[in-house]
Parts: structure tokens; C-alpha cells; sequence
């Protein structure tokens, strides 16, 4: 009997309150507390429990919606692990420290940050995925970073704001493809619309990055030089070791999905491991999978550049994820969601105001759910019929969507984007958001095109 009853109903002002009071908790605990992500979410989550029980909330409805919402992320989680064993046994094959060592012979030790900006860019467009470009080209980034002396938050801005413009622009991203579809727009009418911010952003983003890697100090390279010859002699450093490189690049132009694609990169290292580096046992490769590589140069900086993944290294940010998920899960199926969407439609009356709330919601949805998936999602339902009734081309939503959704997550301290981006790149999400300048342009520019109407297509009937 329990199940069958309904869930009681919520209003408007209850709903606003409720997320106010999510709000307040998240923020005063990250900013004024500088607490762990974990614990405000713990504490948002129970909130939400006590409140479904004053609302007298059926408790299989609760359970209901927290499995709902950890269900949604399931896949994310796996891709989570999967990417600690594939750092791990990377860094055992040699494929990550040959893309340390091949990266900085390609890129601008003057021009650094713009450097890893470009290169992050194109290898997220290949790739298609920013968290596979993150954790394998991105975490090289960051090692280089490290031994040159930068602001580490500021390579992380580089690298982030880099593999999501090449996530945005690339047909192999599953959120391209998503926005895509629950707009029903052609995926490459999407994408050449994106276009519009994109480029935009691109180019502001690549000028700031000159910018501020310009007021860096100079730069002392002998040091690295000989740190590059001590990185030769304790690993491997060869171009056979790029083949898991390779093998995800080509999978990933063959729209082969995430976890098989990781599989494979693993399964390539592995393979390059046992040929290439006899010397490991069985233990070692438990010990990698489990707990990560972990270097034995003797050399301090080497060992700690070295030293990274495993599936153990993973449990932050995946506990992490379970909680957001879980809370995220109830928000949903208490309505509190559905309830703000309504009011924030029934304030829409005009391009730019649709544009802003489409964007905003987006947002709204990735702070308070911490899914980017969802945000889109919801968002596009939410505002479909606005757009239609304002002869607007459904292309328009599909592109505040990405603007508003998929580039914002990475900047959501307890986002799935920013768990994964703060774990591998090892720098809080806080600390580099100043400087993902392409995720933080790209709303400010759909925005100002919503209110001036440039570049938002009417519909042949208007």
C-alpha cells in the first residue's frame, strides 16, 4: 500500500525554498568552511530526507528516486574507475610518460598556457570526450606544468577550458549528440550553430591564456632538460608506447562507446607492458590495477610525477558522485524540479529573456543536480514549445543547452564533469575556475546573442 500512495504535491515557494536552503549549505561549506564537497552534499541529502518525512513522502518513493538518480551515473562511475587502471598501466607501459616527453619537445615553453590550450583542443575534437582527453594528454599537461614552474590552477584552466571546446565542436561527444536529439536537430546543423559561441570564446579565451602566461616569470629549462633525460632512463620512452594513444583515438573516430573504447586502451598498454618491460610480475600488475603505479626512481620530483591512478585512487570522486546523484535522484522525484521549471517558463516572453532562461536553468540544474546529462535534458523539455511559439529554430535551443549545460559542469565542484576534472588533474575545481575561460564565455555570449539576435534563426513561417 505504501507504493501506491502518491507523492504529496509542491509548491512553488516550498520548491524555491528548498533549493535556497541546498544552496546555502553547498556554498558556505565550499567557500566560507572550505569543507570537502562530500560533506555539504551529505548534509543537503539529509535535509532532503527530513523534508520528504515532514511531507510525509512514502519511503519506497524516496528509495525509488535515490536509486533513479544513482542509476543515471552508473556508467560515468565505471568510466571513472576505468580511467584509474588506464592512467595506471599507462604510466607502466611507458604511454604517458613518452606523451610527457614528446609534449614538451611540440609545445611553447614562452607560450605554455595557449600551447596546452590549442593542443587540448584538437586532441578533445579527435577524441571526442573530455574526460578521455583530460586524463591522458591532459595529465601530461599538468606534469609539464609542474616542472616548468606554472600555476598549476592555471593549466588546469587550460587544459579544461581545451578539451571541452574540442568535446562541444566534435560529432564523437555523446553530449553534442545528446543536445542534438532532444532538440531533434541534424547533428552538424548543431554543430556548425555552435559555431557562433565557440569561435568566439575560442579566440577570447587563447588571448587571455597569452595573457596571463606572459606575466609568468621566466622560465628556467635547463632543469627540465635534465629532469627529460632522467624521465628517458626510468621509463619508457618510445613511439611503440603511443599505440594505446592511437588505439582510443581510432575507436573514438569509429563512435566505439566510452567503456569498451577505455578497455581497449588498457588492454593495448598492457599488452605493450608485457613486451616491453619484463621485469613486472603478476603482483605488480594487481598492485597497479588496485592501487595505482607507483615510481621508484630515487629522483623526488620524478617519482611524484610518475606516481598515479589505480582503481583505488578513484573512491573520492566516485563517493562523491554516489552522494550528488542521490540527491539529485530525490530533488527529482519529489517535483521540486518540475515545480521551478514552471515558474521560470511562465517569466518568458521575449528572445533574449527565453535565451537567458534557457541558459540559466541549464546552470540551475547543474548546481543543484550536479548532471549534465540531465541539464540537458530537462532544460530542452522544459523550453521546446517557447522556442516553437516565438518561431524560433529548434538549433537555437539545442545550442544554449551546450552553453548553459555540458560546459558548465566541469566548474560544479560536485558536478560529475568537475569530480572527474579536480581527481585526474589533481587541483581543486574552485581553484582553476578563474581560468577555464572558455566554459565561463560561452554563456555570456549565447546570452548577448539572445537579447541582440544575431545569429538566432527564425523559422520560415515567422
Amino acid at each position: 500500500m505504501e507504493n501506491q500512495k502518491q507523492l504529496p504535491a509542491v509548491t512553488r515557494i516550498e520548491a524555491l525554498l528548498v533549493i535556497l536552503v541546498i544552496l546555502s549549505l553547498i556554498g558556505t561549506a565550499l567557500i566560507v568552511f572550505e569543507a570537502p564537497p562530500h560533506v555539504p552534499i551529505f548534509t543537503a541529502f539529509i535535509f532532503l530526507v527530513v523534508y520528504a518525512f515532514i511531507k510525509k513522502a512514502p519511503w519506497k518513493k524516496v528509495e525509488e528516486g535515490i536509486v533513479e538518480g544513482v542509476s543515471s551515473g552508473i556508467i560515468p562511475m565505471l568510466i571513472f574507475m576505468f580511467i584509474g587502471v588506464l592512467i595506471s598501466i599507462w604510466m607502466s607501459s611507458g604511454t604517458i610518460p613518452t606523451l610527457i616527453h614528446y609534449s614538451f619537445q611540440v609545445v611553447s615553453v614562452s607560450y605554455f598556457l595557449p600551447s596546452v590550450f590549442i593542443v587540448t583542443a584538437i586532441v578533445g575534437a579527435c577524441v571526442g570526450s573530455s574526460f578521455t582527453t583530460a586524463s591522458t594528454i591532459g595529465v601530461s599537461f599538468m606534469a609539464l606544468g609542474s616542472l616548468l614552474g606554472f600555476d598549476l590552477a592555471m593549466v588546469a584552466g587550460a587544459v579544461v577550458s581545451g578539451a571541452l571546446v574540442g568535446d562541444k565542436m566534435s560529432p564523437l561527444s555523446d553530449t553534442t549528440n545528446l543536445a542534438a536529439s532532444v532538440t531533434r536537430v541534424d547533428l552538424f546543423e548543431h554543430i556548425r550553430h555552435m559555431i557562433w559561441t565557440a569561435v568566439p570564446a575560442f579566440g577570447v579565451s587563447l588571448l587571455l591564456f597569452i595573457l596571463i602566461g606572459r606575466t609568468e616569470a621566466e622560465i628556467e629549462t635547463a632543469g627540465v632538460n635534465e629532469l627529460m633525460a632522467e624521465l628517458t632512463e626510468v621509463s619508457l620512452i618510445s613511439p611503440i608506447a603511443l599505440l594505446p594513444a592511437v588505439v582510443i583515438v581510432l575507436l573514438a573516430i569509429k563512435r566505439t562507446p566510452a567503456l569498451p573504447t577505455m578497455l581497449a586502451g588498457i588492454a593495448a598498454a598492457f599488452l605493450i607492458a608485457l613486451i616491453m618491460q619484463p621485469q613486472y610480475t603478476i603482483e605488480n600488475y594487481i598492485s597497479f590495477i588496485q592501487d595505482g603505479y607507483t615510481a621508484e626512481s630515487g629522483n623526488e620530483q620524478i617519482d611524484a610525477l610518475l606516481t598515479r591512478g589505480g582503481i583505488q585512487d578513484m573512491m573520492w570522486p566516485l563517493s562523491l558522485l554516489v552522494l550528488t546523484l542521490s540527491m539529485g535522484g530525490l530533488l527529482n522525484k519529489l517535483g521540486i524540479i518540475e515545480k521551478l521549471l514552471e515558474t521560470i517558463r511562465a517569466l518568458v516572453a521575449s528572445t533574449g529573456r527565453l535565451v537567458l532562461s534557457t541558459v540559466v536553468t541549464g546552470m540551475g540544474i547543474n548546481i543543484t543536480l550536479g548532471e549534465q546529462y540531465m541539464s540537458v535534458i530537462l532544460t530542452g523539455k522544459a523550453y521546446e514549445k517557447q522556442y516553437e511559439e516565438l518561431g524560433l529554430k529548434r538549433k537555437n535551443l539545442s545550442r544554449a543547452l551546450e552553453n548553459g549545460g555540458t560546459v558548465i559542469n566541469a566548474l560544479i565542484p560536485y558536478g560529475v564533469s568537475g569530480v572527474f576534472m579536480a581527481s585526474v588533474l589533481e587541483v581543486d575545481v574552485l581553484s582553476y575556475l578563474p581560468y577555464a575561460f572558455f566554459c565561463l564565455l560561452c554563456p555570456i555570449i549565447a546570452v548577448i546573442y539572445g537579447f541582440t539576435g544575431i545569429t538566432m534563426e527564425k523559422t520560415e513561417e515567422k
